[in-house]
């Protein structure tokens, strides 16, 4: 079945850092369109267990007050988080997020903290039906001048939200992205989803080594980690 004719899903994660392998969710979201069915969302308020940096709560509106008093669990948040994520993969839907190793790999390592298992355990394989419109987008469209950032993709997209960096919001503009690129570029729907797995994994191996270059010109140390969907721990 064409992506866009299919029932699909796409999940996004607000956070208290950055850097994926330290990162505590603070709110996520998973919502689901097409299909000829009702679109659905869930969504989650998460005490994160830690103070929420002050820079990260500007970004996604979450403090330390809001989050201790009406935040769940986290350990019972997760796990809800994960399986449904699960059951998705495992039923073949399309599984959108901007920049899916962020997401994927912050997940992957607070599922590892609270001792619940990870994704990789709860798959019979690999996620092939993992879609990253961030990849696809720089792999399309690669001497395109400006940001990549989600909200200035999503205005070259003409997909238009009002209460960005909320986790909801932000799933939603992945998913109109990802839908923008399927409609410019009706080849993505030749490509199996094993394929696209693979694809995706090779350009964002290119995608950032080409980074890295250009960042090593100023700074000799830069690191853009190659892996995708899961950024290892060690690397950071």
């Amino acid at each position: 079945m064409k992506f866009l004719n299919s029932r699909r899903a796409a999940w996004d994660t607000e956070t208290t850092s950055v850097d994926p392998t330290e990162a505590r969710i603070v709110t996520a979201a998973i919502v689901a369109r097409g299909g000829d069915r009702p679109g659905a969302t869930l969504s989650w308020l998460i005490n994160p267990g830690i103070p929420i940096p002050p820079e990260t709560t500007a970004v996604h509106g979450i403090d330390d007050a809001r989050a201790q008093a009406e935040g769940a669990d986290p350990k019972t948040a997760l796990e809800e988080i994960a399986g449904r994520l699960a059951a998705v993969l495992r039923w073949g839907m399309p599984v959108v997020a901007y920049n899916t190793a962020y997401d994927w790999s912050v997940l992957h390592y607070e599922l590892i903290r609270h001792g619940l298992p990870t994704m990789a355990d709860r798959l019979d394989g690999a996620p092939y039906t993992l879609v990253d419109p961030l990849v696809i987008d720089k792999q399309t469209d690669r001497y395109r001048k400006g940001s990549r950032k989600l909200k200035a993709v999503a205005g070259h997209y003409g997909v238009e939200l009002t209460d960005w960096h909320t986790a909801e919001a932000d799933a939603l503009a992945a998913l109109g992205i990802a839908d923008a690129l399927y409609e410019r570029h009706p080849r993505l729907d030749e490509y199996g989803p094993q394929q696209l797995f693979l694809a995706q994994q090779a350009w964002r191996e290119e995608q950032q080594a080409g980074l890295q270059a250009y960042l090593r010109k100023t700074d000799p140390s830069a690191y853009c980690a190659p892996e995708w969907p899961l950024v290892p721990a060690q690397r950071g």
